[in-house]
């Protein structure tokens, strides 16, 4: 049987597929489709089962990561979206938190909420925080309110009263009242999406939810209708920002969940291979068409976080912490007011794209500056299924840039590139040395169709030793796919000190959280034995307002001085410290489900062979103001031998990326086909 992974970026549409048998695993790459991602995914897993003689009987699983979720928000294309709330709460929305991202800059403004404030209505009820009622829900205005919302022609219903997590009464009974007066309304329940404190996260993630929930369905049933064309009898699975797959159906309860939904995938996928190769701590360096995702892994483990923003939006949600900034192939680079070369954030994006892709581009990229520089072909790429037009980039660079500055286009080229470097460079600073990590002490893991173009020139400006090149790098992503479980974080809110009393609460709750899981992995069709859970406790000293994550391997009657104990050793591992005679206190239970599915193979690699087989040609390729123009050996990826030395100036091509590994480096390739460099063989 075969296992197919995708993953919809905003320039390329990536794809995997697995032999489960032999465990060969191919790649391939078409044109994203942004008007309609479902589009692209068809056409690529058409061609991959053509290319490849695959009978659509023989594909047992499908696993696609999207960034649709993540670019409703962006660009701001969602659903028209009602909220119902307590009453005295309808502008928290607007308010939200009163810290500024930018102390003194007054030029920065808040997002504009995703619900309009006449479609926020308040309604008569109140729940307190021990879940006690203290107004009952106003049955007349409540009706009211959905009618009103139905008048509005609003698509869905947000519901978020105050302290609902510890009592859903109130929101489950307006889901009836919605269901009877307006049943095609779109419904998020943030006692549902969100059962914990902190009432404007929850609100926000909420919104969210409902804001995604009709266009994520329009978008799954095309998909769904596509996959169906193409005769696969089978439920495809999603990625969500935490690492895992969820069904269909739960994506269509839980949009919100999907984004930061592709760059997950690529980062379990870095960490299962680095793993095997013998690296566990990495920085993960992900560069596509239009964004740079960066992510550190310690101790083979890829740390996570509770929230993030998305275009200034709060979104509460277990996710893997991966910083994104507008750097990518793509990436424009311009002249600003002051006569400065910029680079970003805005991009060519799929269409028309970098102006040597010939599809209408008219504006200089950095994919158009590596062309010049000779470090990406400049006849052909994806194997000679695209042809590059390196005189358009050339002209492009000089008369946009080149000129205006009075530079050389040798000059303006690798300005471009040093410019976008220093971008990523403080991405991977603030995921590294500004958390206290010691930067030397990692791996830089590049991938994406732009990542190993810059991984070497970077790792060596931030001090990282060495760089991974995976296999295929520009498909890491839809790889990941294959090397993802599926999984659901649930949790609940806990406020109390740390005693045996709280502590018996605590395991009932998660009692009740096995329970949950244990369900929703029966829906997603998961075997008992292929089940495993992973509780962890969030707690923090008194008086504190932030709270550490403690893991634990199980939640027993007798386990709160364990608890303690971790809490301790986790409070010292995040701020340093740890307070002897403070007492602690438990926020949130957390609980992942895991259904553990069948990983793509890593089949190791026979040692041997002479480097100069792989060799396709020599060219001159621009290393810089220090090297210049230099002859340069251009290697076939595949033919690379295992376990054989080489030293730059070196190209090393491949379908989905190209490598550049500069002078004075060296590289090798390991058992399992990754490319590992060294920065400074001397050291």
């Amino acid at each position: 049987m075969y296992r197919i992974g995708v993953d919809v970026g905003g320039t390329f549409t990536d794809f995997s597929i697995l032999n489960e048998e032999t465990l060969d695993v191919h790649y391939y790459k078409v044109a994203s489709t942004p008007e309609d991602p479902s589009e692209a995914i068809q056409k690529g897993v058409s061609d991959l089962l053509a290319m490849h003689a695959v009978p659509t009987a023989r594909v047992s699983h499908l696993a696609h990561g999207t960034t649709v979720a993540t670019n409703m928000v962006i660009e701001e294309r969602g659903s028209k979206t009602g909220l119902l709330t307590t009453k005295g709460f309808r502008d928290v929305l607007e308010i939200g938190r009163q810290a500024r991202p930018h102390l003194y800059d007054y030029s920065v403004t808040k997002p504009t909420p995703l619900v309009a404030r006449e479609h926020r209505l308040e309604i008569e009820e109140r729940v307190g925080p021990d879940g006690d009622i203290i107004t009952p829900l106003e049955n007349d205005q409540l009706e009211a309110a959905v009618a009103n919302l139905k008048a509005a022609n609003v698509s869905a219903v947000a519901v978020c009263f105050l302290h609902s997590y510890r009592m859903p009464d109130h929101e489950e009974r307006a889901r009836e009242v919605i269901e009877a007066l307006f049943p095609d309304a779109y419904i998020s329940l943030s006692s549902e999406v969100l059962p914990e404190f902190r009432e404007y996260e929850r609100l926000s993630t909420t919104v969210i939810n409902a804001y995604l929930g009709p266009r994520i369905q329009r978008y799954l049933k095309r998909f769904l209708e596509r996959i169906a064309e193409l005769g696969l009898d089978l439920e495809p699975l999603t990625i969500h920002s935490n690492g895992g797959l969820m069904s269909v159906q739960t994506v269509r309860e839980y949009p919100v969940r999907t984004c930061l939904s592709g760059p997950a995938a690529g980062v379990i996928g870095a960490t299962e291979i680095a793993k095997v190769a013998g690296f566990p701590n990495l920085v993960t360096f992900d560069v596509g068409g239009t964004s740079t995702d960066v992510s550190l892994v310690h101790e083979s483990q890829p740390l996570f976080t509770s929230m993030r923003l998305i275009s200034g939006h709060p979104i509460k949600m277990p996710m893997i912490d991966i910083n994104v900034i507008g750097a990518g192939g793509g990436s424009v680079a311009w002249i600003d007011d002051a006569g400065a070369l910029k680079v970003g954030p805005h991009s060519a994006g799929a269409h028309p794209g970098p102006v040597a892709y010939g599809a209408g581009g008219t504006e200089p990229t950095l994919t158009d500056a590596n062309v010049c520089l000779h470090r990406l072909n400049p006849k052909t790429l994806l194997q000679g299924r695209m042809t590059v037009d390196e005189q358009a980039a050339r002209q492009v660079i000089e008369a946009r840039l080149a000129r205006p500055l009075g530079l050389t286009l040798e000059d303006v080229a690798d300005g471009i590139i040093r410019i976008a470097n220093a971008n990523m460079a403080r991405a991977i600073r603030s995921v590294s040395t500004e958390r206290g990590h010691s930067i030397n002490h990692f791996a830089l893991f590049a991938y994406g169709g732009a990542g190993p173009l810059h991984a070497t020139e970077l790792a060596e400006e931030c001090g990282i030793p060495k760089v991974i090149v995976p296999h295929e790098p520009g498909t890491m992503c839809a790889r990941g796919m294959l090397l993802t479980d599926i999984s659901f974080d649930f949790v609940r809110t806990e406020i109390a000190d740390a005693d045996q009393k709280a502590w018996e609460r605590v395991c009932t709750l998660f009692d009740e959280m096995f329970e949950e899981g244990n369900t929703w992995l029966e829906q997603e069709k998961v075997p008992v034995g292929e089940r495993a859970f992973r509780p962890l406790v969030e707690a923090r000293y008194q008086g504190q307002n932030h709270e550490v994550k403690v893991e634990m391997d199980a939640v027993t009657p007798v386990g709160l001085a364990e608890f303690l104990k971790g809490f301790e050793a986790a409070h010292t591992l995040e701020y340093g410290y740890a307070i002897a005679d403070r007492s602690v206190e438990i926020v949130n239970c957390r609980l992942k489900a895991v259904g553990k599915v069948t990983k793509a193979g890593l089949r190791p690699r026979e040692p041997g062979g002479v480097i100069e087989d792989a060799i396709l040609e020599q060219r001159e390729v621009y290393f810089g103001q220090r090297w210049g123009w230099t002859p340069t050996n251009i290697y076939d990826r595949a033919r690379l031998p295992v376990e054989v030395r080489f030293s730059g100036p070196a190209v090393v091509e491949e379908m989905s990326s190209t490598t550049i590994i500069f002078p004075l480096q060296s590289a090798y390739v390991d058992r399992i086909g990754n490319i590992v460099i060294t920065i400074n063989p001397e050291d």
